[in-house]
């Protein structure tokens, strides 16, 4: 059974995803997009970070890899 902790872990590991799909693909219309840039540079700042690791069991250098593989 998934406890409410891990619901709510799962979801700010998801919305993080996307959030750097996102600015992912508003860099590759657009290389200097400031904001874009920003939210790159902090997901990938929490995909590595304690949090996250806290967060999951999921390695965080794999995800990113395997997220930056969807833009090659």
């Amino acid at each position: 059974m998934i406890r409410a902790y891990e619901n709510l872990a799962n979801a700010v590991i998801e919305q993080a995803v996307k959030d750097y799909r996102r600015a992912k693909a508003k860099l590759a219309k657009e290389a200097e997009d400031v904001m874009a840039l920003k939210m790159r540079r902090e997901t990938e700042r929490f995909f590595r970070s304690a949090w996250f690791g806290q967060l999951t069991s999921i390695d965080g250098e794999w995800l990113l890899q395997n997220l930056e593989g969807e833009f090659e």
